[in-house]
């Protein structure tokens, strides 16, 4: 399953990395990911910082919020850089409970308090949960499920018999469903799906707002329809679209430049 989006990735990614990630100086590759990713993700739970202000954000930090723009929405962008740059340093740890718990407390220490009075950073929530229209399960016996999924999630890393993009996209679906914190799981989850992926040395997937639609719809379907196969196409298809939009990108800045001089 997945033969010809696996094909396909893997031949954009060889030429991706030629072209792009291997020219390209590993600590500003870093920040463009961090604030790509942290501008969509943060995005797709309502902030409304662009990527122009989110890189605003990281160069002049809180010193100048962009105009219109509100203190809590900045301190989520900041807990977002902090938690990216904490996880990917941790490249080779394992997937494990008290990683998972301290990249949200980390995330979430500046906002969860203010948005969720009582509720910890870091912690798994104490009351059950739902989110646009899913109500979820029994909150204890979900949060029981996490350490078998981060322990599954692990071996199947150890054993590499799953393509990375897959196990992603899977923990992704698995770990939303489970939703164990009061506030941060959409992100934590993708925060984590591109650590399984940064593991593997893969790029990360930056799923933007405007997919945000298809994205909310492939994971509903995991509800739906009882299976996972929508969410693994649509990660495989926004790292691919990802990796082309880049490269021609490069492509035509190299030809303007050309025509100029």
């Amino acid at each position: 399953m997945f033969e010809q989006e696996i094909k396909i990735y893997e031949t954009v990614l060889s030429e991706y990395q030629q072209k792009i990630s291997q020219r390209m100086d590993g600590e500003e590759l870093k920040e463009y990911n961090e604030i790509l990713f942290s501008a969509h993700s943060c995005g797709i739970e309502g902030n409304s910082f662009s990527v122009d202000d989110t890189r605003e954000l990281k160069e002049k930090g809180l010193g100048l919020i962009p105009q219109g723009k509100t203190l809590y929405e900045a301190f989520e962008i900041l807990g977002h850089f902090k938690a990216y740059e904490y996880l990917l340093g941790q490249k080779k740890a394992s997937l494990t409970e008290e990683l998972l718990k301290e990249t949200h407390r980390i995330l979430m220490e500046q906002t969860l308090p203010y948005k969720c009075p009582g509720a910890v950073p870091g912690e798994y929530t104490d009351t059950d949960m739902c989110a646009g229209d899913t109500i979820f399960g029994e909150h204890k016996t979900l949060i029981a499920r996490v350490p078998k999924l981060l322990a599954s999630t692990q071996q199947a890393i150890d054993e590499g018999k799953v393509h990375p993009m897959v196990l992603a996209a899977r923990f992704h679906g698995f770990f939303e469903y489970l939703h164990p914190f009061r506030d941060g799981n959409g992100r934590i989850g993708r925060l984590f799906s591109n650590f399984i992926l940064h593991k593997a040395g893969h790029p990360i997937v930056i799923i933007r707002q405007e997919n945000k639609g298809e994205y909310i719809h492939a994971l509903r379907c995991i509800r739906t329809e009882a299976t996972d196969e929508h969410l693994i196409a649509f990660f495989f298809r926004m790292a691919i679209e990802r990796m082309q939009r880049e490269m021609e990108e490069k492509k035509s800045g190299t030809k303007f430049m050309n025509f100029l001089f």
